[in-house]
């Protein structure tokens, strides 16, 4: 019998390539407030730490821009309206997770994205897959504190020793630390492997079939 009885997924990076999306919604933003736009690669490493420090990266003033507030509004405003737009599922990851849901593995999704995106896009994606997403709300801490992901797990019933963390970053890897549970990173997603690799995860994947082999593997295999 597997070590892991569930599986928390971050979603953008490690799920779902929503990188155009993102970065059409930052664009609309600055548009909007008539600042310069951004590109796609700077984008990429603005992400991963929730909405609010998206934002405050991509203005030009940061979070002291005279815009801040009002441009934190435009952008959930336009994001929500418009993130699945260009946004996909990476190649093998829907397979994986069904993979996962056949063998009595219990799922669920944590991102630092607003709330109602994340559910939306859990919905659209995963269907009956993943029956609980948590995103971001206000007053509640976001990753890597660990009120999210236990949050998760009360709502899945799975205890965090027995529980995977897979997500595409340094933030994953501490909220997995923080929340007790074991860590897998996956090399397709915002952060390059070579980064990833440094971190010393429990697993570093570089294909979304690798999930499953591993999470399934008999208890007595070395990972």
């Amino acid at each position: 019998m597997s070590p892991y009885h569930a599986v928390l997924f971050d979603l953008d990076g490690t799920l779902l390539n929503t990188l155009d999306d993102l970065t059409d919604a930052v664009n609309h933003t600055l548009r909007h407030f008539g600042y310069p736009t951004r590109g796609r690669e700077e984008v990429r490493a603005f992400v991963g730490n929730g909405v609010r420090r998206l934002v405050e990266r991509f203005l030009p003033g940061g979070p002291a821009d005279p815009q801040m507030e009002a441009a934190l509004a435009e952008f959930k405003r336009f994001y929500t309206e418009h993130c699945d737009v260009r946004t996909h599922p990476y190649e093998g990851v829907v397979e994986a997770m069904a993979a996962l849901a056949e063998a009595g593995v219990r799922m669920a999704i944590v991102s630092n994205k607003n709330d109602e995106a994340v559910k939306a896009l859990a919905r659209l994606y995963f269907g009956s897959l993943v029956s609980v997403a948590v995103g971001g709300r206000d007053g509640v801490p976001r990753k890597p504190a660990p009120a999210m992901p236990l949050e998760a797990l009360q709502a899945i019933g799975a205890e965090p020793e027995h529980t995977l963390f897979v997500g595409d970053s340094d933030v994953d890897l501490q909220t997995a630390l923080n929340t007790g549970m074991d860590c897998m990173l996956v090399s397709w997603g915002f952060r390059e492997r070579e980064l990833l690799s440094t971190l010393r995860p429990r697993f570093l994947v570089d294909d979304p079939a690798e999930i499953p082999a591993l999470i399934l593997q008999a208890p007595d295999e070395e990972p």
